[in-house]
């Protein structure tokens, strides 16, 4: 119906922005994962430290969207974090995924656990032992996935950046498990948090070179999915903000997008208001891509912390074993407590992880709202 089109003409976009000149609003499909189906295709993003527990994600799955727990020192909390991350971490697993199900009622709930987590392969478990829908994975390539998750009905699905990562974690899997992802997230360069690109990567890929990239892996995908016989979803993540972001998607063939930072200034966002204050204050001039403490390039806001990161912040106390290649003698900060100070508020010594439309956010919203705006 002719109400239903929209025309949007864009010129001069930036560096980040998905670039065309007439768009057509699209209809919405439902996302169908395996045997699992979102009556809304986004999924909201697994972002860490505290930022998306389960209220968030609750939220995100009882409007119709597939709502996602993110892992990373899920438990910092809860009591006994301090003296033993990791079982407080399992144990939060567990206590997150139930209260998420409690708002969520019949919706899709699902974790996001980094393969570059120490004790991978134990958070993956607990996971599924808690009945979790969905395990998104990356931060590395999550190999082993498939089978930590074997004889379970938790469906699984690899964070790809390039055609290249598509492609072998794609033919590891159907050689070493004989079988495939239920789904395959395309997270771009204009995501938040640590980016699965080098530095170089990240100058290459301008919007349109992107969009080659992200068509390219598609048709791996579906390479893979015709050669079974199948179907596998896939949605693209990285620099979604609005409905034209989404047909766009819709139009380079994905099945449906990721939304991480759209729903942190949410009044049900699990960080602090503190945190969600930063988002609105901030400024286009103040996202930049920073090194994390890890050596992983990042997008982040641009705090005095930043500017001048205070040396050995964290590194005096007993290590809270985040990541499995970290080493507190040769880092110049925790990244786990830049992290933790965030989402607890204390945002003039933190890491403020946001994606590239972090300032676009001038007010706080309701995931309902949100929801409602993205799909009329």
């Amino acid at each position: 119906m002719e109400e239903n089109r929209l025309h949007i003409t864009y010129s001069g976009i930036l560096q980040a922005g998905f670039q065309y000149a007439q768009e057509v609003r699209m209809e919405l499909k439902p996302l169908n994962i395996g045997d699992l189906t979102a009556r809304i295709p986004i999924i909201q993003g697994g972002m860490g430290v505290g930022v998306s527990l389960s209220r968030l994600a609750g939220n995100v799955a009882a409007c119709g969207g597939v709502g996602i727990i993110s892992t990373a020192q899920i438990g910092y909390r809860e009591e006994g974090f301090e003296s033993n991350p990791i079982e407080t971490n399992l144990r939060a697993i567990a206590n997150e995924i139930k209260k998420a199900r409690q708002i969520a009622k019949d919706g899709i709930i699902g974790v996001n656990i980094m393969v570059a987590t120490k004790r991978y392969g134990e958070y993956v478990k607990a996971a599924v032992k808690s009945g979790v829908d969905l395990i998104i994975s990356g931060a590395g390539l999550p190999t082993m996935l498939p089978e930590l998750v074997k004889d379970s009905k938790t469906k699984i699905a690899p964070i790809v950046s390039t055609i290249k990562s598509a492609s072998v974690i794609l033919k590891m899997w159907e050689r070493k498990s004989g079988r495939l992802p239920d789904l395959v997230v395309i997270e771009g360069p204009r995501a938040g948090g640590h980016l699965g690109f080098s530095p170089e990567q990240l100058d290459h890929f301008t919007p349109e070179i992107y969009e080659e990239e992200i068509k390219g892996i598609i048709g791996v995908v579906k390479g893979y999915a015709d050669k079974h016989e199948t179907h596998i979803p896939v949605v693209v993540a990285g620099g979604i903000y609005t409905r034209a972001d989404i047909d766009h998607a819709f139009e380079l063939g994905a099945d449906g997008v990721q939304m991480g930072t759209r729903f942190v200034t949410t009044y049900e966002c699990d960080a602090s208001d503190a945190y969600k204050q930063t988002y609105l204050n901030a400024a286009k001039e103040d996202i930049a891509i920073v090194k994390s403490p890890v050596g992983m390039p990042g997008r982040a806001i641009i705090n005095g912390f930043m500017k001048h990161p205070t040396p050995g912040i964290g590194l005096s106390g007993k290590c809270l074993n985040c990541l499995e290649r970290c080493n507190p003698a040769t880092i110049p900060y925790c990244i786990t407590r830049a992290l933790v100070n965030a989402a607890k508020g204390n945002t003039e010594d933190a890491l403020l992880f946001c994606g590239d439309n972090a300032y676009r956010a001038d007010k706080l919203e309701h995931v309902k709202d949100i929801m409602d705006e993205l799909t009329k």
